[in-house]
């Protein structure tokens, strides 16, 4: 397991961790109930699939890059929404940005793996 691998691996698992604690922390409008339980599913499932590449299980990257990236755009409408604070849209930016790094790290690091094997 290279370093990035690792690296993408641990932004995606804290990521995950951001989308499970997102009922508890929302005010209902922002994100809306419905997008925060969304979140939270998808983070139960991404933190399943970081378990398992974490134990070499490399089948599970591909469906854990695919969560990440649906929790991403779940963040979207944040900045085509009117009454959304600039907090929250920095946060969502933050979270896209993350997101994509690590899906990077962890997919490039397994491609990478599957060429020179």
């Amino acid at each position: 397991m290279t370093r990035s691998y690792r690296a993408g691996l641990v932004i995606l698992a804290l990521l995950s961790l951001v989308d499970v604690a997102g009922p508890l922390v929302t005010d209902g409008e922002n994100p809306p109930m419905v997008i925060a339980l969304i979140g939270c599913a998808l983070g139960v499932a991404s933190l399943v699939c970081v378990v398992l590449a974490w134990r070499g299980v490399t089948r599970a990257v591909l469906p854990l890059a695919a969560l990440r990236l649906l929790s991403a755009l779940s963040a979207v409408p944040a900045f085509f929404v009117s009454d959304v604070p600039p907090a929250v849209r920095g946060l969502a930016a933050a979270l896209i940005l993350l997101t994509v790094g690590g899906v990077a790290l962890v997919v490039g690091s397994r491609e990478r793996k599957l060429v020179t094997a």
